[in-house]
């Protein structure tokens, strides 16, 4: 049964699996940490290790809570904001019919009805964000799973605040968190990639790392870049 700890003023989430040996990381955007514990391991095991590592969370922690972040949207006419890692400045224009949305050189163009308010715009433009990534996530996903021989059967685009993606190798499916829109392509494919590997390997292990060495060689690289980049604001 999975639970969580306090060491040293840092809430901790166990997950208990199928595995051999402890591994702690600390996820963005909010310093998030989590330990994944093989399953028969008793609690104060776990408690002293996080107690070890309790300097290397902090510091992590604070690298992530120092990142650049962006500031909250107004939507805006020469508002800036991101799409596939360059930025855009926002144009509004007033229609007559339903809202669009097009992307230009320099400029998103939104289309809107004469009155049209901040939050259906910000609406507007996040639906024009999801159908965005949903087109391009589905042939990169396919190309991983098809490459790694495992059955992908659905992925699912949704906001989240402490993790990237996920995936669930029992239904067959990924999810994919929403702000990926906004960093560049090779980011996508990290996280597709990331994300279907865990079909073979569900923890962070080294048949995991393996799979990326061998499949990206230049994923770490690529993770910093996401995990360095812009967050969105919390």
């Amino acid at each position: 049964m999975d639970t969580a700890i306090s060491v040293g003023g840092v809430e901790i989430d166990v997950v208990f699996k199928d595995i051999k040996n402890l591994h702690l990381s600390v996820h963005p955007p909010t310093g998030r940490v989590r330990i994944s514990a093989p399953r028969r391991m008793g609690r104060e095991n776990i408690r002293l290790f996080a107690i070890s590592k309790i300097g290397w969370i902090k510091k992590h922690q604070g690298k992530i809570q120092n990142q650049k972040r962006e500031p909250p949207r107004e939507y805006i006419e020469r508002e800036s904001h991101r799409v596939w890692g360059r930025r855009y400045l926002l144009r509004l224009k007033e229609g007559t019919g339903k809202p669009e949305v097009s992307l230009g050189h320099k400029y998103i163009d939104l289309s809107m009805p004469k009155g049209s308010t901040a939050d259906l715009r910000e609406e507007v433009l996040q639906d024009w964000y999801r159908t965005e990534l949903r087109a391009k996530a589905a042939p990169v996903l396919q190309t991983w799973a098809d490459r790694l021989d495992v059955d992908l059967r659905r992925f699912y685009i949704q906001r989240m605040k402490t993790k990237w993606g996920s995936s669930n190798p029992t239904q067959h499916t990924v999810r994919l968190n929403l702000d990926l829109v906004k960093f560049a392509p090779e980011c996508l494919n990290y996280v597709a990639l990331h994300e279907i590997a865990h079909f073979k390997a569900p923890n962070h292990g080294d048949r995991f790392k393996a799979l990326l060495d061998r499949n990206m060689p230049g994923w770490k690289r690529i993770r910093e870049q996401l995990n360095e980049g812009p967050l969105p604001s919390i």
